[in-house]
């Protein structure tokens, strides 16, 4: 049997960053990091595959390895801004599945870009799909770069937070240091699938106060009414890239495995 699954797989890369600057070219054994994650998108299965880029020497090192790379507005303040822009130029049709797999994210298991576009697919309703994965500790349950998301029955998200959500009034008011027996916590993975009218749609949308507070930018579509279908990550995700010391973490993980 043929799989129906088509997709798309856009790679948003700033060149700028705070903590790395020229972050997608760093070396990671041998290569420029928008390398490896190029190569982790082809994995999946995408039909097309394209990095959205703010910088010239992106655009010529993407080159080198014969990817396509486009260039987009700089004055862009989110990649979901970037990827519209880049579904615009290309003239995608609006029902088209795009992933949006961040540049930083040189080990994402190929099977979880997969199953993002797979999990839009199945759920008509959703504007956005996106993937969690089980909480496993206390203290990353109440750390504020954890972002946790709360669920409803059918698996769409009901919040997204910096602080631990659900609460348990009994168990955190006891200042437990365990995580509640019987309680279910999820993490977020910032891993998205998006149809293209979505992607048009989202741009009109104003930043709104649950965003602004939070600074997570999934908020302004909860906000607006738009549903965000969540399912839990059928294998553990790679290590990304925010500190030089994650650069390490990702060679020496290449490395294991090569």
């Amino acid at each position: 049997m043929v799989d129906a699954l088509r997709f798309k797989v856009a790679i948003p890369a700033r060149y700028a960053s705070t903590r790395l600057p020229g972050k997608p070219l760093r070396n990671i054994a041998g290569r420029p990091m928008i390398q490896h994650v190029y190569e982790r998108a082809l994995e999946s299965g995408a039909e097309e595959v394209v990095i959205a880029t703010d910088d010239a020497r992106i655009v010529e090192a993407a080159a080198r390895f014969d990817a396509r790379a486009l260039m987009t507005s700089p004055e862009h303040q989110s990649g979901t801004d970037r990827l519209a822009e880049l579904a615009r130029t290309l003239a995608w049709p609006a029902d088209a599945i795009v992933v949006n797999l961040q540049g930083d994210e040189p080990l994402m298991p190929p099977a979880l870009i997969r199953q993002v576009a797979a999990d839009l697919a199945q759920y008509q309703e959703a504007g956005i799909a996106t993937l969690c994965s089980r909480i496993g500790s206390a203290t990353e349950l109440f750390d504020p770069n954890v972002v946790k998301v709360a669920l409803d029955a059918r698996g769409f998200a009901l919040y997204f937070s910096r602080a631990p959500i659900p609460w348990d009034r009994e168990a955190f008011a006891r200042g437990t240091s365990e995580l509640p027996v019987g309680a279910e916590y999820f993490r977020h993975i910032g891993l998205y699938a998006y149809r293209v009218r979505f992607l048009q749609e989202y741009q009109s949308f104003p930043a709104c106060v649950l965003e602004r507070t939070e600074m997570l930018e999934q908020l302004r579509a909860l906000w607006q009414g738009v549903r965000i279908h969540v399912t839990e990550a059928v294998e553990p995700t790679g290590i990304g890239v925010d500190t030089e010391a994650d650069l390490v973490r990702v060679e020496e993980a290449l490395r294991r495995v090569s």
